[in-house]
């Protein structure tokens, strides 16, 4: 049985779910406790981790009297123990504690620890075939085949928390695999949509930064901004769903209310829609299979709206997201190549290394070197998947320095 859940039937709703939120003083993990928050008759919290918010992971622990608190700074395992002394709180420092933190019996998991680093820790919810709600883009893009196979073995059940994954999950329920002809991300362009090439080639941080819609943090609002976000969900769609590249299609969207389709034989086109709000997505992963009707986003309103406008991907203008087939297409860890080297040159930007132009041509020089160098090969565990992630880093730093040249 697959560990994405593609028809459900309603089941009996349990009185109280335990839940654990790994990445919990995050955007992702904010909205997670808000909804928990709205309900507090429906969940208890098991345990609680951040990465070095001491004084955000207290608060939220004292609130919610989790039993069992982490940080991945192990440097401040000190203040978080003194800070919770006498309340009979567990506490733990350091990346084994966060995977302890995730191997805790809850039944349900939210794994929005950003990075290679959460992958250890979903890992370790899968693995005791805990329900997973994914938020974490590198368990799939650094580790998809093993990921998604520890899952099935392991009778874990995985639901997507972002919001074109969750549209795409809720859309599939109407038909079943066999029916299906492809599935659609919707994009909603970023702030350089309407913009000339050479414009783009010059874009500085604050104008990459300028989302016309959602609000997240730097590093993502600047992969909308090169479309290398799009390209790292199509890579998740395609290992979540078990799609073929050429199943998956982008189509830009610039009001972001429609997440995502799924088209079926009979040409029926099934959409998700919703105001870009993730406490949508993440409610419906929280409630499943059931749904609940609590610290929900505001009401859909279309006819405020007014029109809802699709143009297709420019690949010449945006060629990250070209170059994410290219590294699904490739397999045997290009795509955790991929990812790597855009999160260095993404920091390089950000520092103002490189222009913003640079970013894809970085990324694709790396993936370049990677494959002709011969480094390809299968994945088969997270150790081999955060290796690879390392060295890619390495590479993609190497070549830094002749990408900006080129480009001054």
């Amino acid at each position: 049985m697959s560990p994405v859940p593609l028809r459900n039937e309603k089941a009996a709703e349990a009185p109280v779910r335990s839940v654990t939120v790994l990445g919990a003083t995050g955007s992702i993990g904010d909205s997670t406790m808000d909804l928990i928050r709205a309900a507090p008759e429906r969940y208890k919290v098991e345990a609680l981790t951040a990465n070095g918010n001491v004084e955000g992971i207290v608060k939220l622990a004292k609130e919610f009297n989790a039993r069992f608190v982490a940080v991945a700074d192990e440097s401040k395992g000190d203040e978080l123990r003194a800070a919770l002394a006498g309340t009979g709180i567990e506490t733990g420092a350091g990346e084994s504690a966060v995977t302890e933190a995730a191997a805790r019996p809850a039944d349900w998991v939210m794994a929005a620890v950003s990075g290679a680093a959460g992958l250890k820790p979903a890992l370790a919810a899968v693995d005791r075939g805990a329900t997973v709600a994914l938020a974490n883009k590198e368990c799939l893009v650094c580790a998809g085949d093993f990921f998604m196979d520890r899952a099935a073995k392991a009778g874990a059940t995985i639901l997507p928390a972002d919001s074109e994954h969750n549209a795409l999950f809720q859309a599939l329920a109407s038909g079943s695999r066999d029916e299906l002809t492809r599935v659609i991300i919707t994009a909603s362009g970023g702030p350089f949509r309407t913009w000339k090439a050479e414009d783009i080639e010059q874009a500085t941080l604050a104008q990459a930064l300028k989302h016309p819609n959602w609000s997240m943090g730097q590093k993502i609002t600047i992969d909308s901004a090169s479309m290398m976000n799009k390209g790292l969900e199509v890579i998740e769609a395609s290992y979540l769903f078990a799609l073929a590249p050429d199943e998956i299609d982008v189509l830009v969207h610039p009001q972001s209310i429609i997440h995502g389709m799924v088209e079926f034989t009979d040409m029926s086109v099934v959409a998700q829609l919703g105001s870009p709000d993730m406490r949508t997505p993440i409610a419906h992963c929280l409630g499943w299979p059931n749904r609940i009707s609590k610290g929900r986003a505001a009401p859909l309103d279309l006819a405020k709206i007014g029109s809802l406008t699709f143009e297709a991907p420019d690949y010449a203008r945006f060629p990250g997201l070209k170059l994410a087939y290219d590294a699904l297409r490739t397999g045997s860890g290009a795509t955790t190549v991929y990812n790597a080297a855009n999160e260095i040159a993404v920091a390089a930007f950000i520092a103002g290394k490189i222009r913003f132009g640079a970013i894809a041509r970085l990324v694709e020089t790396t993936m370049n070197e990677w494959v002709r160098a011969g480094n390809l090969a299968p994945l088969s565990s997270a150790d081999d998947a955060i290796s690879v992630d390392h060295k890619a880093r390495k590479l993609a730093a190497s070549l830094l320095p002749e990408i900006a040249a080129k480009a001054s």
